[in-house]
């Protein structure tokens, strides 16, 4: 096929890489503008661009999609048989999902109708899901609520941050896309709809999502989110007045009386969660402070059992 690809992170690599391992045209790549990153805020080029350009496609990088008559009238010369989009970050425009014969094809981060929106990967772990996966669907004017073409589940171990979850996937995915653009060819596909009925969001991150919450959410809760929002947000809360992030941390095996948010410090440092349930945080670090560890943390500071976070 002659194919346009959208896409930004290192997860869309993996199928841009594959389709042009299938044997299908690339005609154009179109990624989001390079971003200044760093204390010197240097101009950093997405990882889809950089593959890009190692490979010698033509990419655009255009700074809006709605009303930009440049890019519509450079896809309608190109009569692309369909538009891949993975990652992107962007909306596609009406007139974009109607362009090529097959449409606009995404590849989405979860099993649909579950988790739509910009992090179903991070909030499929938030939420402590055991099984996440992949689908490709054809896109429509709604937030991915297109019908489905095909899916492929995949666990979700009980230790995997979102970080682990997204290489997993990665592969799978470039996979799936690979194989519905050659059953499309064939007129193997049936689209079927999603039952919107069972539709669930997983709205962008913000700072908010990390504060750990001890007296709303039980330890398995706050396990189950520092999975999924490391590395950002991650986990965080208070201590003495200052920001207090939660690096690493276990689930106790015990329960020990603490209340939510209640700090015992005898040689590890442990907290209170509601439900009665307990944290062991294996590693901190106070804004404005080095990483330490949970019991150098407890030596340094001289924290007292009965201390309270957040």
């Amino acid at each position: 096929m002659r194919l346009v690809f959208c896409g930004t992170p290192e997860f869309a690599v993996r199928t841009l890489e594959a389709v042009l391992a299938a044997g299908h045209e690339i005609a154009l790549v179109v990624t989001q503008p390079d971003r200044a990153a760093g204390r010197g805020l240097t101009l950093i080029a997405p990882p889809v661009k950089r593959l890009a350009v190692e490979l010698g496609l033509p990419v655009v990088q255009p700074q809006k999609m709605r009303g930009n008559e440049e890019l519509r009238a450079r896809l309608e010369a190109i009569a692309p048989d369909a538009i891949l989009v993975v990652a992107y970050g962007r909306m596609i425009p009406e007139w974009m999902l109607e362009l090529p014969r097959f449409g606009c094809l995404n590849l989405h981060g979860s099993l649909l109708p579950k988790y739509r929106g910009a992090a179903p990967i991070q909030w499929a772990v938030a939420n402590g899901e055991t099984v996440t996966g992949v689908t490709t669907m054809r896109l429509d004017a709604g937030l991915d609520t297109g019908p489905m073409l095909l899916a492929h589940a995949v666990p979700i171990a009980p230790e995997e941050t979102a970080e682990d979850v997204y290489r997993t996937l990665a592969p799978v995915g470039a996979d799936l896309m690979v194989e519905t653009l050659r059953k499309l060819e064939r007129g193997e596909v049936d689209p079927v709809e999603q039952d919107h009925t069972q539709a669930t969001l997983a709205p962008i991150l913000t700072r908010e999502d990390g504060r750990a919450g001890f007296s709303q959410r039980s330890a398995k809760e706050i396990w189950d989110r520092w999975r999924g929002f490391t590395p950002w947000p991650g986990a965080y809360t208070s201590f003495r007045g200052r920001r207090l992030l939660l690096l690493r941390m276990r689930l106790a095996e015990d329960a020990t009386g603490l209340g939510p948010g209640e700090l015992r410090a005898s040689g590890t440092l442990r907290v209170g969660c509601a439900g009665g349930t307990e944290l062991l945080l294996d590693e901190v670090q106070v804004e404005g402070k080095s990483r330490i560890g949970g019991a150098e943390f407890v030596t340094a500071f001289q924290v007292k059992s009965g201390e309270r976070l957040g």
